[in-house]
């Protein structure tokens, strides 16, 4: 609340509960229809390459949100930073992103066109580029101590968003409409509750003594232009496009890749969701937990991206229901703990307290922009071989190549601070 004395550096399990809730809101209207809703709406199997059609349209109106969050995400941001208003720094700007992405579920659950379907798409992109930038620099605002355990809460919440909002849709057995209401006035209610019950400092807590020439050089978007930030946020978005290319289809592969029954497709995509959902939260609370007390976060970080390529490998090699089910699992817990523990890596590298939300807005870009651009990039390649052989191929290679990228990162000094405590301690 407005008003409240500087973070210590520490928060308890009403906050955490809080921003849990929040990220679970996010990414449950997210994912839902990026991994069921989307597909059942574009998906053309009149002939025999029809559906080929469906997974093209579904990759360039993901592709398309992704390109405009690009831009949103980091303005809205720095606009964060920079809010002094009566209501606090981020809720102004979360309660933006979480009513806009209610409105444009609405919109998308009437649409019939797939040019209605897109533009609605781009307003739920924006709208969740401005709340995940607001919601991730609490984080970085209010935390020191904890930050892998509250990346951890963050990796958690998009595995449950999956399965909350897959499992309602096909054990409720709600139509492709009914499932976007309900989307909508989930996120309108939790989203809306949370922002306004999460702590949201006076900004003048945050008003640090910077020097004229550095805040001058801080809005030419210097952290682009600082190595260990390059690497980190180029890598995030390879291992994102990996982890996409070998999730978001789901559907499609199941039913033409799989060559599985239609009537049990969906039954079969909630177990697939159900597996990797398991693993992404286990790993996810595990792995942060073992940072924030070891410090050492990017060893970790390249080790759950070589997991997630080895199980597109597995995938690649023996294309079975079954051995899918074991990939899930592997792909889980790669993801898991590169989400939890890259994310607080990244706030580690964050160069300038002033512009916290900017500079997470530009990390949470090469999350979002991964995860929209590979479907469509899966499309280009499913369409080019007409299978998805291509598609778990180039998954592998970009998850070990992303990972491998985090190497050339020096280890920031609030690390080393970070490991030093816990061996005194």
């Amino acid at each position: 609340m407005s008003g409240m004395p500087r973070s210590t550096g520490r928060v308890g399990a009403g906050w955490f509960t809080l921003l849990t809730l929040a990220w679970l809101a996010i990414w449950t209207v997210q994912l839902t229809p990026l991994q069921l809703l989307l597909p059942l709406q574009l998906n053309t199997p009149d002939n025999a390459d029809g559906w080929i059609g469906g997974v093209v349209s579904s990759g360039i109106i993901l592709a398309a949100g992704g390109l405009v969050a690009i831009v949103a995400g980091p303005i809205s941001g720095a606009l964060s930073d920079r809010t002094r208003s009566r209501f606090g720094r981020r809720r102004p700007w979360a309660l933006g992103g979480v009513w806009l992405m209610a409105l444009s579920l609405f919109a998308i659950a009437f649409a019939t066109s797939v040019w209605a379907i897109a533009i609605a798409w781009i307003g739920l992109s924006v709208g969740v580029a401005v709340a995940s930038a607001a919601f991730t620099a609490l984080i970085a605002d209010q935390l020191s101590e904890q930050r892998g355990t509250a990346s951890a809460a963050v990796s958690s919440a998009q595995a449950l968003g999956i399965i909350v909002g897959v499992g309602a849709v096909v054990l409720l057995g709600l139509g492709v409409t009914d499932a976007y209401l309900v989307l909508a006035a989930f996120i309108g209610i939790v989203g809306t509750a949370a922002t306004l019950l999460l702590p949201d400092p006076n900004p003048e807590v945050f008003a640090v003594a910077v020097p004229k020439a550095q805040r001058e050089r801080v809005r030419r978007f210097e952290v682009l232009r600082d190595r260990n930030f390059a690497w980190m946020l180029s890598a995030r978005l390879v291992v994102n496009i990996g982890n996409a290319l070998g999730t978001a289809l789901l559907l499609f592969f199941i039913l033409y890749g799989l060559h599985e029954d239609p009537s049990s497709a969906e039954d079969k995509l909630l177990l697939l969701i159900l597996v990797y959902t398991v693993f992404v939260v286990a790993a996810s609370i595990v792995s942060g937990r073992i940072s924030d007390r070891s410090g050492k976060r990017k060893g970790m970080v390249v080790g759950s991206a070589i997991v997630q390529g080895l199980a597109a490998v597995l995938i690649l090699a023996m294309p079975t229901f079954e051995v899918t089910m074991v990939a899930a699992a592997l792909i889980g817990v790669g993801y898991g703990a590169f989400s939890s523990v890259g994310l607080a890596l990244a706030t580690d590298l964050l160069p300038n307290e002033a512009d916290h939300a900017r500079d997470l807005g530009i990390v949470n870009v090469a999350t979002t922009l991964g995860q929209l651009l590979g479907p469509l990039i899966g499309a280009g390649l499913v369409a080019l071989v007409g299978g998805f052989w291509l598609v778990f191929a180039a998954s592998a290679v970009l998850s070990i190549v992303g990972g491998l990228m985090n190497l050339p990162i020096r280890a920031p000094k609030i690390l080393v601070a970070v490991k030093e405590e816990a061996l005194d301690r």
